[in-house]
């Protein structure tokens, strides 16, 4: 069959759930036999999301290949099953800097060269590009934003461009917001006719409307966008709040949405099933009632005012999430500021109600010391604890200082001219530092880690070689391994191309275990991660007697 594109744009406002729409259609159209993946378009003029502020934008998700997204990516993964590349990943900065580029080697043969046509004609080909790697049937393409911003309005262009060249290989699906005010308490549709028409403005006409919303959508609301909106009824689909992301695929194949894609793109159903009736049944198993295992997430890039962002750790809530799933718990996840144990240490004795405790990835010095004094409280007070990429780093800086007796063991990140530098950058990336080049150039994607034989890491993976995804420049320094050895921190898996520390872990305590990686962006819905799902059997164990 002919290769299908379909572009998912957003109306009204941010947040509302394109991404997770994009990833259900994808696990939809997976399972009715077709191969699919997605692709992300940021509009901003940021090269990739490396360089953005998490409390804005939320995390940072990196793939084997060691391309550094959009958040929305880790759902395309979560949902499919499979691993995304570096070619599903755009900005209009990437975009801009490939076309200059190009400009400057002649590759335009003395052209004049023009935000259009040539900015769209970039996003075409990458587009295409991402489907041709990924051998796909169908190219699902989230646009970021929402319709009528300037900023996304060449990506748009170049959506209806593809849409003009092969009208029936490309496809629109428009996702919006109908609000039920409280003191109306009547659903509205205005929000999305008015999307609507600002995309019409764009000359797209949306082929399907998704419409978000506190509750299921009525005949008559569907009527009144059919209308108003020129599409069939049936094309109008019901996507109400969900108890979880994981519900939504089943919820919109209620509504029939792969079947009126297939339909309207002239594809033909297949005689052979696909397996999206194990994804229905992983969505009734977490339903079931479970008992409650409370996890303490210890980090710094949730405050944002008087709310609480909990995007910049997405990864991390969703593998607890799979873990729970899988061993049989119901999560119940607190965010803790790292910085309120700076000011205060007895505020510590709250980790003592938590049955597990996490401290996440993170840059700069800010909450750090609150951290260290959360992972030896853990440590003393043998409560489950999982230290990921900087929660491992300050596992050892805690080790160094209150075992080994290096009262000044710190990071160099955190002080340059320490005394006793536990925590240091490797030689490469201190040039790259000299040189302030800060975007793509950390320790980034799958790097391989070797398993030592008799270690909590081993019996959990199974295997002797591991591989997993990275994103940092600073490292357990080398100098120190032997000291810290000898002292009971046990280096459980190891680099075997560069001799860096990946996990580091203590000997008689229910689960105290660091990795310098970020094995959450390895968990997947139906078979979790084995760190997480080991975290959570030793966090059940600790809540059992309660």
């Amino acid at each position: 069959m002919r290769r299908k594109y379909i572009f998912v744009a957003g109306g009204v406002m941010s947040g509302i759930g394109k991404g997770i729409t994009t990833a259900s259609v994808l696990r939809i159209l997976q399972g009715k036999g077709y191969r699919a993946t997605a692709m992300k378009i940021d509009p901003y003029v940021n090269v990739d999301a490396g360089t953005m502020n998490p409390i804005e934008h939320g995390e940072v998700f990196v793939t084997d290949d060691g391309a550094e997204c959009d958040q929305d990516i880790g759902n395309y993964e979560r949902f499919s099953g499979e691993n995304i590349t570096k070619e599903n990943y755009l900005t209009t900065g990437k975009v801009y800097q490939t076309v200059i580029n190009k400009e400057r080697n002649l590759e335009y043969k003395g052209k004049c060269v023009e935000v259009v046509p040539h900015i769209p004609d970039e996003v075409i080909q990458r587009v295409k590009k991402a489907g041709e790697a990924a051998k796909a049937d169908f190219v699902l393409v989230e646009i970021g934003g929402t319709v009528g911003e300037y900023q996304n309005s060449l990506f748009l262009e170049a959506a209806r461009m593809m849409h003009l060249q092969t009208p029936k290989d490309v496809l629109f699906i428009l996702v919006s917001y109908l609000p039920v005010p409280e003191t109306i308490g009547e659903m509205k549709t205005k929000p999305t006719q008015n999307a609507a028409r600002i995309l019409n403005e764009a000359g797209i006409q949306p082929d399907i409307i998704v419409g978000r919303s506190p509750f299921p959508m009525d005949e008559a609301r569907k009527k009144k966008i059919s209308t108003f909106c020129n599409i069939d009824k049936k094309d109008v689909i019901s996507a109400p709040d969900a108890e979880s992301i994981y519900d939504v695929p089943v919820n919109l194949d209620k509504e029939k949405i792969g079947e009126r894609i297939l339909k309207k793109m002239e594809v033909p159903l297949k005689k052979k099933k696909g397996d999206f009736h194990k994804w229905e049944f992983f969505a009734k198993e977490i339903k079931k009632k479970k008992k409650t295992v409370k996890i303490a997430i210890v980090g710094k890039y949730f405050e944002t005012g008087n709310f609480v962002l909990t995007d910049s750790y997405i990864s991390v809530i969703e593998a607890v999430k799979h873990a729970c799933y899988k061993v049989g718990y119901k999560e119940s996840i607190t965010w803790l500021s790292s910085e309120k144990y700076e000011k205060e240490k007895s505020a510590l004795k709250e980790l003592s109600s938590y049955d597990g405790v996490i401290i996440p990835g993170g840059f700069g010095e800010r909450g750090v010391e609150g951290m260290i004094r959360a992972a030896k409280y853990c440590r003393e007070k043998k409560i489950p604890f999982l230290g990921i990429c900087l929660g491992m780093q300050v596992m050892v800086i805690e080790f160094a200082r209150n075992v080994c007796k290096l009262n000044k063991a710190t990071s160099t990140e955190l002080e340059k001219n320490t005394k006793h530098p536990i925590i240091d950058v490797m030689e490469p990336q201190k040039e790259i530092l000299r040189k302030k080049k800060y975007g793509g150039t950390m320790r980034l994607g799958a790097y391989d880690c070797e398993l030592k034989p008799g270690t909590v890491a081993r019996r959990l993976y199974k295997k002797k070689m591991i591989s997993e995804r990275h994103r940092h420049r600073f490292e357990v320094n080398n100098e120190y391994l032997s000291l810290l050895e000898t002292k009971g921190l046990v280096f459980s898996g190891v680099n075997p191309d560069f001799n860096l520390v990946e996990i580091m872990e203590i000997k008689k305590h229910p689960f105290y275990v660091g990795v310098q990686f970020h094995p959450e962006f390895k968990s997947k819905p139906i078979t979790g991660h084995p760190l997480f799902i080991e975290f959570i059997k030793a966090s059940g164990k600790k809540r059992a007697p309660l």
